[in-house]
């Protein structure tokens, strides 16, 4: 069964909706599962601030307190700890994806996909890595294997896996996403957004049976 997961690194749902995936994987051993990622800006306008932090960031675009800020942030935090994540929003760093999703196309073509995904994730959401500093980018590639001299390619011409992404965003549209993260079941079956386990597992289910 072939899943394609149109998501953005800088999402909070994507990364929960990726831990509700392979829970529901799991429940299915005997299955081969082939996970393709797909690029997706939620803002592709955000201009990089590593001295800001998202409680501050979102405090500004909404004209609130960050102390409100923190409180808008507080239930998505909360689903997060369910699946075992970890958000630290006071020390995620505001940046545009675009440079990362140009890696994790580069990182598609060796077969690196999903750590790269998670590595990326992982890295914005809990240890407030800036995703926008090209040393961090490298540091982070190279941990998962990819060629260092191939990343710095990525890193230094904008134009290498640019219209990858921009096709993905592409494809989303004209398939209908609004938002993300969305799955894709063999062509057949959709689910939109981090929905609860057992509804992937149903969704699994239903494309089994043909």
């Amino acid at each position: 069964m072939k899943i394609e997961i149109w998501s953005d690194i800088m999402c909070p749902f994507c990364y929960i909706g990726k831990r509700h995936l392979e829970t529901a994987l799991d429940q299915f051993p005997d299955q081969h599962f082939e996970i393709e990622w797909k690029s997706f800006q939620l803002d592709p306008t955000i201009v990089p601030q590593p001295d800001k932090n998202v409680y501050e960031y979102l405090a500004e675009r909404k004209g609130v307190s960050v102390e409100e800020s923190k409180q808008m942030h507080a239930g998505v935090v909360a689903r997060a700890a369910e699946v075992g994540l970890d958000y630290q929003f006071e020390k995620a760093v505001v940046s545009n994806s675009f440079d990362a999703h140009r890696l994790i196309q580069l990182a598609k073509t060796k077969g690196l996909g999903d750590p790269i995904e998670e590595k990326f994730f992982k890295a914005y959401f809990t240890e407030g890595r800036d995703l926008n500093d090209k040393d961090t980018l490298m540091e982070l590639c190279v941990g998962i294997g990819l060629n260092a001299l191939d990343v710095k390619e990525v890193l230094e011409d904008e134009t290498r896996f640019a219209n990858a992404v921009r096709n993905d965003i592409s494809e989303a549209q004209q398939i209908g996403v609004r938002g993300v993260p969305f799955f894709v079941f063999d062509r057949k079956y959709a689910i939109s957004g981090a929905q609860p386990i057992e509804h992937f597992e149903q969704t699994i289910q239903e494309v089994l049976k043909g």
